[in-house]
């Protein structure tokens, strides 16, 4: 059985706790590859769970100029204590999933805010 993992992720949720490294790569990555895909969105299956944890594939303003920052990665806490790293695009049935049983009471009942 896997051992629990206890150390806290903190995923960036605002534009503040990027790093200035991944800004400098979307940028040239935008301005000199004319990629298909949007540069936060690139999956490396090399990188660590801390890694993909830190990955960020969309930081620009909304409509309304408010800061959007979306996390490529959604981390999951599995009921056997291991962590896994869900891409927002490629996992996103699974990503819903994982919300729809936060959702469910112990009972099975679903819960409506």
């Amino acid at each position: 059985m896997a051992q629990p993992e206890t150390t806290p992720i903190r995923q960036p949720t605002s534009p503040e706790m990027l790093s200035p490294e991944q800004k400098q790569t979307h940028r040239r990555i935008l301005e000199t590859e004319n990629p298909t895909v949007n540069p936060g969105d690139r999956v490396d299956e090399s990188l660590s769970l801390e890694e993909k944890a830190q990955q960020v594939a969309i930081n620009t303003p909304d409509i309304t100029a408010e800061a959007v920052v979306i996390p490529t990665y959604f981390i999951v806490d599995n009921p056997d204590g291991s962590r896994q790293a869900l891409h927002h695009v490629r996992d996103a049935e699974a990503i819903s999933d994982v919300i729809r049983q936060a959702r469910t009471t112990e009972d099975g009942e679903r819960v409506w805010w």
